[in-house]
């Protein structure tokens, strides 16, 4: 996952939040509302039938106008069905850098109206989420919760010190929400005039959009509003649900798109210059890394190798304050302050890479580009900050190559999923224009499994597997793991095979891969056992022959499809497995060769009987990054073709059979 990485040389830094969708109510300090006869006596939601549980009321109260921003939370939820009983385990996702939780208080409303308070404890637990993203939340479960009972809780975020924070509201949750109010506090500044502005997405019908009061608080109230409906492969969540976005600005507003990104483009190109603008000092340090008579894509490739040498401040385990100041870890004001020193952040790389093609003769330009891990981009919001990584557009032999050495682990030319095909501005002294950064083939972020494998007479599998990671498959692993210890990363690894193989196994990591590199694939070598593997039936053996299908037997399994289908880069995975029948066992039949060819999605499957020796080899490539929902059937059809090749059989039988492919 790349980690996002601010500007560190921007006269406004805005740190972007993932807001929790949790919510309290003004009153919280001095205690809980009381609840409504009705809410005790309800037993449905016309408006969300079947629902196991709804939101009657959610509320945030945010302020900005302090060093540390703060925002209280409230949620009051009744409890409809057997299966909403599970919503008294409660989870408050927050990131450890970006903030605390606290002033937590929780109770629980029994149908008959009496009250148990939560007395017990809480817990600080990692969660893990889809594609590798990792949060810490705070856990408990609140008492006595049965059918009919209402529970509420309230709890505030104290956000990190000394940042204006770009806020959102998220009004979607998974559950139907049938009241809801939220409030802001802007941020104000003693040195410079600060505006806010907002915008929206998706509001539920009848919803009166935000408005400010005299007071400058910036309020809205709306009402039912629906079930958020989550999925496998689909956009970011938040940029598929109901929102309000805020902006943050020390200008005036534009009201035309094209003037404020071409002003923004200026400013921006001015505080690059201002950086990297030490042209002798970057002669003196490319003369170091590079030959005269080296062609340019040498040169470039050379010194984004030096340039991920460099000590990367963005991808290590975060300090305090007090340890900042003991490393004496003052902000940099250009590259040859940065070179000096020998460190920088993510950010301050990359420019530095920047400064020293430039120096090399190279043709080079910086350019601010939109991160979509989290939101799409949309420049008619003229909000600066969506421009949120920043990337080198390199001229080599007439084509543009992309580069980010900033981002560590990753190779030269390929950029980290989030900062590919989104939109860019490069910038230059007339305020710059739009780039289109590119979308790595499926070939470059591939997964190889090779193993070589013996069968006993009961039917296991035994034998050596080799992983081999490559491009942003590796990226992502490389990133995930940085400040790891070899106990968790090999425990890793083994869980991942774990979850290739349809069934249980016993794996051990037997080799020590390398952690550290850019360019090589990320390599595992195993011990594998997997129990049982063939199953009898009469005087056969049958075998299956998806090995490593686990993963696709769990996707698109649903009938209906709500939201586009999103990839968040295009992949290969390719197994190639050698196994060795029990002596004496001859190979009676294999599955017929399978190639389904979606165009964007290609998969194939091939068993081949050589001098009793079984060879499989099974590729499935996803060539796509973003589907209209309306393709949703035909990439379930064509999921469902690989599950069923999957499930293909091969059928052993003892040696006085005769073999045949």
């Amino acid at each position: 996952m790349a980690l996002r990485r601010l500007p560190a040389i921007s006269s406004l830094t805005l740190l972007i939040v993932l807001v929790l969708c949790a919510w309290r109510p003004p009153t919280a300090s001095a205690g809980f509302e009381p609840v409504s006869p009705a809410e005790l006596q309800m037993s449905k939601e016309p408006q969300a039938p079947g629902a196991a549980a709804v939101i009657l009321f959610r509320q945030v109260d945010r302020d900005d106008t302090g060093r540390t921003a703060h925002e209280n939370n409230y949620f009051r939820i009744k409890i409809l069905t057997e299966e909403g009983r599970k919503y008294a385990d409660i989870e408050i996702p927050f990131f450890k850098d970006r903030g605390t939780v606290g002033n937590i208080r929780a109770r629980t409303i029994r149908p008959d109206g009496s009250i148990a308070n939560f007395d017990g404890k809480v817990f600080d637990k990692s969660i893990a989420k889809a594609r590798g993203l990792k949060y810490l939340a705070k856990t408990f479960t609140l008492p006595d919760v049965q059918v009919g009972s209402i529970i509420e809780y309230y709890y505030t975020i104290d956000l990190a010190e000394n940042f204006v924070f770009d806020s959102h509201w998220i009004l979607s949750n998974e559950l139907f929400t049938k009241s809801a109010k939220f409030s802001l506090k802007p941020y104000e500044s003693d040195y410079s005039t600060m505006n806010v502005r907002w915008s929206w997405q998706g509001l539920p019908p009848g919803t009166a959009p935000p408005k400010q009061s005299p007071d400058r608080v910036v309020r809205l109230e709306t009402s039912n509003i629906p079930a958020f409906q989550m999925e496998d492969f689909m956009p970011p969540e938040n940029e598929m649900k109901s929102r309000v976005d805020f902006i943050y600005s020390d200008e005036q507003p534009e009201s035309d798109a094209a003037a404020f990104w071409k002003k923004t483009g200026k400013k921006l190109n001015g505080q690059l210059e201002d950086f990297v603008g030490k042209r002798k000092a970057m002669e003196q340090v490319v003369a170091q890394i590079v030959s005269p008579t080296d062609p340019p894509e040498v040169k470039a490739q050379k010194i984004y190798a030096r340039v991920q040498q460099v000590r990367n401040t963005s991808y290590e385990v975060s300090k305090t304050e007090q340890e900042q100041k003991r490393a004496k870890e003052k902000p940099l004001s250009n590259v040859e302050e940065l070179w000096k020193r020998g460190y920088g952040n993510g950010v301050q790389l990359t420019w530095l890479y920047l400064a020293l093609v430039r120096a090399a003769g190279i043709e080079a330009y910086g350019v601010w580009v939109s991160d979509r891990s989290n939101y799409f981009f949309h420049p008619n919001v003229m909000d600066r900050s969506n421009l949120d990584a920043n990337v080198v557009l390199v001229k080599l032999n007439g084509k543009d190559v992309y580069c980010d050495p900033g981002a560590a682990f990753t190779p030269f030319g390929l950029l980290t999923w989030p900062e590919t095909n989104v939109q860019g501005l490069r910038l230059d002294k007339d305020g710059g224009s739009w780039v289109q950064t590119n979308l790595p083939r499926s070939s470059a972020s591939r997964i190889d499994r090779k193993a070589n494998l013996k069968m006993s007479d009961g039917g296991d599998l035994e034998g050596k597997l080799t992983i081999a990671y490559t491009g942003l498959e590796s990226v992502r692993r490389r990133v995930e793991m940085r400040n790891e210890d070899e106990t968790n990363r090999k425990k890793f690894l083994e869980d991942e095979v774990r979850e290739y193989v349809p069934a249980a196994i016993e794996v051990d990591l037997t080799n020590k891969p390398d952690w550290s590199s850019s360019e090589s694939s990320l390599v595992a070598e195993f011990t594998l056992k997997i129990p049982g593997w063939a199953a009898g039936a009469g005087r056969r053996a049958l075998v299956p022959v998806g090995l490593f299908s686990a993963t696709e037997q769990r996707i698109f399994d649903h009938a209906n499809r709500v939201h586009p289908i999103y990839f968040e880069f295009p992949f290969e995975k390719h197994d190639d497995i050698t196994i060795e029948p029990p002596a004496g066992w001859q190979v009676s039949s294999v599955p017929a060769a399978q190639k389904q060819d979606g165009h964007v999605v290609v998969y194939s499957l091939q068993v081949e009987n050589s001098k009793n020796t079984l060879h499989l080899t099974r590729d499935l490539s996803v060539d796509v990054l973003l589907l209209d929902p309306k393709y949703y059937p035909a990439l379930r059809n064509f999921f469902q073709v690989v599950r069923t090749s999957d499930e293909e059989q091969i059928v052993l039988q003892p040696g006085t059979a005769s073999a045949s492919n």
